[in-house]
């Protein structure tokens, strides 16, 4: 009950700052917080996975409209074929035990990433989670899922070829607002805020055109995604709205 308490404190006094409309999160580390336990990594993924329905509560009740989760990236299938296996079955069974929940909550679903080529169960669990949520406007949740940020600016630009070469589009007419309606994110605001876990300094190929200027925040190296509570995502919340937001500009303060 005080945990709570302190959450719901949290939540009052980070909802009279400026609240981000979209946060991008890298959730790393399931992997090293199963082995420092003595434990498969694919026990890691399996917690991490629970996180995410703390993750909407809490978004919801402040108000943020958008948010991204790095579920799988490109360069994830190099990984043992075990753990691969394992997260594949993990889409499956999220979707299955949360997505009424999620479509209760208002929040509606998005893939971003070529996921026509996820194996037949999880990719009918997608298709379903998408279609079950589609008129729910309050909260989009943004699953990356074989995303990379490279292939999809690949994706884009062949996309905009075609089109100029069709007659469709003139060269000159290619902006930067044309190349974001070519991204898996058109039509949504780019990040404000882009959080990684398992204190790691890098983006790993994730939004690199919509998090050009956008806010980071690093958890401690010590903080793994299964570890990432309410009270951490509301600090960095908080840490967020501390920031003088220049976008290339002087300071306004």
């Amino acid at each position: 009950m005080a945990e709570d308490l302190s959450i719901q404190t949290m939540i009052s006094l980070v909802k009279q700052g400026k609240v981000p409309q979209h946060v991008a999160i890298i959730m790393d580390g399931n992997g090293r917080w199963a082995r420092m336990r003595g434990l498969a990594r694919t026990v890691g993924h399996k917690y991490g996975v629970e996180k995410l329905r703390d993750l909407l509560t809490v978004c919801k009740a402040i108000g943020i409209k958008y948010v991204t989760v790095y579920a799988f990236s490109t360069e994830n299938w190099s990984r043992p074929k075990e753990e691969v296996e394992t997260l594949m079955k993990l889409i499956v069974e999220f979707i299955n035990k949360e997505i009424d929940n999620i479509k209760n909550e208002g929040a509606r679903v998005h893939v971003l990433g070529d996921w026509s080529v996820l194996p037949t169960a999880s990719r009918d669990a997608v298709a379903y989670a998408i279609d079950h949520t589609k008129d729910n406007t309050e909260l989009h949740l943004n699953v990356a899922l074989n995303y990379g940020g490279r292939a999809e600016l690949v994706k884009a630009f062949k996309d905009m070829a075609a089109k100029v070469v069709a007659g469709e589009l003139a060269i000159d007419d290619i902006t930067e607002s044309v190349i974001a309606e070519h991204l898996y994110t058109a039509g949504m605001p780019d990040p404000d805020l882009v959080i990684r876990t398992a204190g790691e300094m890098r983006l790993s190929n994730f939004l690199p055109y919509q998090s050009a200027y956008a806010e980071l925040w690093i958890s401690p190296a010590n903080v793994f995604w299964p570890d990432f509570g309410k009270d951490v995502f509301l600090k960095a919340i908080m840490d967020y709205q501390k920031r003088d937001r220049r976008f290339g500009g002087l300071s306004s303060k």
